[in-house]
């Protein structure tokens, strides 16, 4: 009946949700499987009432419209955000059932941001979040902004102090590179409502890159600090962050509050948190670069906001910006030149490839290709001199093959690739850095653009 198959869709949804808190509740391996469970049954019911819709004996009712809309909502989310995983963990979940397809979840999601169903607006959710996020943290930087623009655009008319609009408003500025406009978008967004304060807590993280690309690192410690005091995803990574701008004071600035830098970071190791049984990706690196902190005479990170920043996919923001970009290269440059004047320690190499490799993105996004490719080489060149930042060199790979992409040396850019996802493992933000190669991989795969 009509009334059966609305109450599967609200079914298949309330199974995801159960997944996700069936993850969070318990630390260890039973819940995952439980989870995972939940999310098959979901995924199944999904593809169950596409196949009924699809099916000739189907007759629409009077809410067609809301149960069509659901429908390509599951579908679509499952089909984009499988096809993003890397290779392997595919095969894996191919292997148990499920299967993904990003063309056509981009397809069933903007058919059902498009209909005036119950669920449009939470196809343009998703839709707004891959173009804005997914495709610049786990994608190679290249997200479909004017695409993201044209879905926001109504919604923002009609609902101008929305907050969750103003949010996806700020966060399309700083794609386009108009940072200074995304500041005072996310500052509206902290305004136009009081009561979510963990909806600030996200605006407060954005204002915080804004202000690092900006190089404005009293402003983004502010914002790190508010951070490491009202929220707690991820006490490590703040303390990291506020300790690490602290590190780019001048002589000139007083530390503000009396933090000192180094005590900052000593603490980071202490503040980890695991949920359901896993660390977060970032605390683990945060944790991993500050325990160099905790010897009686530490050698200090040589740019430890601008590697995060990385981490994050920044340089692909400042990228649009020359100015920006011609700044962090300033900055990068003059680490490097006082890397070259510091007594030589048993992490010199590892710093040198850190600042190689944010060097390199700069110069590829200021047009200086043949330099940004020494960079990136100079890392591969030197791998056995790394001893603890083994992450560089798959990213520098990464990086490389990128660039190659964009010089449509795309057989190259596949050796590149298939050597970074093979040859490494157990380094810092693997998973990460293996959502990007697998994206990079698709782009390299893909048919031109202009056919």
């Amino acid at each position: 009946t009509l009334e059966e198959i609305h109450a599967e869709i609200c079914y298949a949804e309330c199974l995801l949700q159960r997944a996700a808190l069936t993850f969070l509740q318990d630390e260890n391996m039973v819940s995952f499987i439980k989870g995972g469970i939940k999310v098959r049954n979901s995924y199944q019911t999904y593809r169950e009432l596409d196949s009924l819709i699809q099916s000739p004996h189907y007759v629409k009712g009077e809410n067609h419209l809301h149960f069509e809309g659901g429908v390509k909502l599951g579908v679509g989310a499952f089909n984009l955000t499988l096809s993003m995983f890397p290779a392997r963990i595919l095969r894996l979940l191919e292997f148990v059932g499920f299967s993904g397809n990003k063309e056509h979840g981009l397809l069933q999601l903007q058919e059902g941001a498009s209909s005036y169903s119950f669920r449009s607006v939470l196809c343009t959710m998703l839709l707004l979040c891959y173009h804005t996020f997914m495709t610049f943290v786990l994608g190679t930087g290249k997200g479909n902004v004017e695409e993201a623009e044209r879905l926001l655009k109504p919604y923002l008319a009609r609902y101008p102090k929305g907050a969750i609009f103003l949010f996806f408003a700020g966060r399309i500025e700083t794609l386009k590179g108009n940072i200074d406009a995304a500041v005072n978008r996310y500052e509206e967004c902290c305004e136009a409502q009081q009561y979510w304060k963990q909806f600030h807590h996200m605006c407060y993280w954005e204002l915080m890159w804004c202000f690092t690309y900006k190089r404005q690192w009293k402003m983004a410690f502010f914002y790190a600090d508010l951070l490491s005091k009202e929220n707690t995803w991820s006490k490590a990574t703040y303390i990291y962050m506020k300790a690490a701008y602290l590190s780019m004071f001048g002589p000139d600035d007083c530390s503000p509050f009396g933090d000192s830098e180094v005590e900052l970071f000593r603490i980071v190791p202490s503040l980890k948190l695991k949920i359901a049984g896993k660390s977060l990706p970032t605390e683990k690196f945060a944790i991993r670069k500050a325990r160099r902190y905790l010897s009686s005479n530490p050698i200090p990170l040589p740019v430890p906001p601008l590697e995060m920043m990385y981490i994050w996919n920044g340089y692909a923001v400042i990228g649009k910006c020359p100015n920006l970009t011609e700044g962090m290269l300033e900055t990068l440059i003059e680490a490097e030149e006082a890397l070259a004047r510091s007594s030589a320690t048993e992490l010199l190499a590892d710093d040198q490839c850190v600042i190689k490799l944010l060097k390199g993105l700069c110069l590829k996004h200021l047009g200086k290709i043949s330099e940004a490719e020494d960079h990136f080489n100079y890392i591969y060149l030197n791998e056995k001199k790394v001893k603890y930042d083994h992450y560089l060199i798959p990213n520098a790979l990464l990086e490389l093959a990128i660039l190659y992409l964009d010089q449509d040396r795309r057989e190259e850019a596949i050796k590149l690739l298939e050597r970074a996802k093979q040859n490494y493992k157990n380094y810092s933000m693997e998973t990460r850095t293996h959502f990007r190669i697998q994206a990079a991989l698709h782009q390299a795969k893909s048919p031109p653009e202009n056919g």
